[in-house]
């Protein structure tokens, strides 16, 4: 979308109304909201790169109950989180569950650096989990309701580009911190080594730095306006507005707003609402797209790097590199979903994303039962992940904070949130076991048929919202 200035351009609102949007003011408090999304994933990746060290530290090289313990305690963290979210998220806002989360975050980071034993390993990760959980419902939802409808997707995008910057930004650290290990280095020597003393606490105190500046700066960033206007807080809500758009776009806005809430409606939560036929239709349809977007199983990927690579003949060294590959490519392709969402719309980037996978697994698959090993699996890898980076990754995410009425979005959204964790944890813990009954080729051929299914529901149900607001959107989902 052209720009006039740096900081400011004119665009026309759904309702046609003409505003000149402060793109400076928009952008920083995005960026700012949307750093709980880098934090979110540096968090949930760095374990996997410290995974081949701190096993051996801990002895649960030959315990994959632990080893999966480890891996899924912080989703057990973003379990909780979600629920603190959805009971608090529409009675105390969006902006202090966002400051705990930072503060969640840093606790974690400095804590499992330090832990002495796995017990307390897994208990800041549980902290941090709580982090994930709290942020993975917040910010997508408070950049959604402070952004106008035009480019809202794009700017909701900007979390999932931070969660990749997070991804990223761990695997790069990982590879940074640890030091060479020889192929086929005994568990003892890792344990010895520096790697397996000190290394991997350094890639998870490495997040404190990210995370203190996370907590601080949400004390600078404004209040969602639409939590505003529920609260009964109108002025407050009309400033933050008239520094997004103008006076002409704040007072549209309050009123449409004030007209989806209810003129009743101060600071309430009335939960029973989920369950109206309407409500519970559409909340369906979130716990559904909340939950394939980890069951499309792109996420495993991430997770269990090591024992993909290493299945299809790389060694420790070349897995580390192949992974920073990985994390490089859903950049660039999270970048190609940002220029997009707004333009070619939501529903046509999930089907093609849909479709995509479930083509790359049935490959995949079809590779990992002829033994095939090498380039053509890092091309396939990394094939699914640029899919998964420009459609699934951050479209649903910008649809899961659109779709929901305004007065229990809170609630709503963290009913879904919620879902997803608990979807991804039982993938994570699931994977291995999943992948010793059917192989590593059944496992995919499995995710594929999924990524199947999520086309059929997405074809049939989920209506396109690029270009309206919030508040249009809930109109048109309310109506049938």
């Amino acid at each position: 979308m052209p720009y006039t200035s740096p900081t400011e351009t004119s665009l026309s609102s759904s309702d046609s109304v003409t505003s000149t949007y402060n793109m400076g003011f928009i952008w920083l408090i995005c960026f700012v909201a949307a750093m709980g999304g880098l934090l979110f994933g540096y968090d949930w990746v760095v374990i996997g790169g410290a995974k081949p060290f701190y096993e051996p530290y801990f002895g649960i090289s030959d315990s994959p109950m632990l080893q999966g313990w480890a891996m899924s305690s912080a989703l057990v963290g973003c379990l909780v989180g979600a629920v603190i979210s959805g009971v608090l998220a529409d009675r105390l806002g969006r902006k202090r569950l966002l400051v705990f989360s930072g503060f969640l975050f840093t606790l974690s980071a400095i804590g499992t650096a330090m832990a002495s034993d796995f017990t307390w390993f897994n208990v800041f990760r549980l902290i941090g989990g709580g982090g994930i959980g709290l942020a993975s419902n917040l910010s997508p939802m408070y950049i959604a309701e402070i952004s106008p409808a035009d480019t809202r997707g794009r700017f909701v995008s900007i979390n999932q580009l931070t969660i990749v910057f997070g991804v990223l930004g761990a695997q790069i650290v990982n590879l940074l911190i640890a030091q060479d290990v020889p192929d086929g280095a005994s568990v003892d020597v890792i344990r010895e080594s520096w790697n397996g003393t000190d290394g991997w606490r350094w890639m998870f105190a490495a997040e404190t730095v990210p995370a203190t500046a996370f907590f601080l700066l949400m004390f600078f960033v404004p209040e969602s306006p639409r939590w505003l206007i529920k609260d009964g807080q109108d002025e407050q809500a009309r400033g933050v507005l008239t520094r997004v758009g103008g006076k002409d776009y704040a007072d549209q806005e309050l009123a449409d707003i004030k007209n989806t809430i209810g003129l009743e409606e101060v600071a309430q939560v009335h939960y029973s609402e989920l369950l109206e036929p309407k409500i519970f239709k559409i909340l369906g349809l979130g716990v559904f797209l909340a939950v394939f977007q980890q069951w499309c199983g792109i996420n495993t990927i991430f997770n269990y790097a090591q024992e993909i690579f290493a299945a299809a003949g790389y060694g420790v060294g070349a897995i580390m590199f192949n992974i920073v590959i990985t994390g490089i490519v859903n950049l660039v392709f999270t970048f190609v979903a940002i220029f997009t969402v707004d333009k070619f719309g939501r529903r046509g980037l999930m089907l093609l994303g849909c479709a995509g996978l479930a083509s790359i697994y049935a490959l995949l698959g079809a590779c990992y039962y002829t033994e095939t090993r090498g380039v053509l699996m890092l091309v396939l890898v990394v094939s699914a992940i640029a899919c998964y980076a420009m459609s699934l990754a951050p479209v649903t995410w910008v649809v899961l904070s659109e779709i929901f009425p305004n007065r229990i979005r809170g609630a709503a959204m963290a009913v879904a949130v919620f879902a997803l964790w608990l979807a991804c944890t039982l993938l994570t813990f699931t994977f291995p076991l999943l992948n010793k009954a059917l192989g590593v080729y059944g496992t995919f051929w499995l995710y594929g048929g999924i990524c199947v299914i999520g086309f059929l529901v997405i074809y049939f149900k989920l209506p396109e919202t690029k270009g309206k607001s919030l508040e249009a959107i809930e109109r048109e989902m309310m109506k049938d």
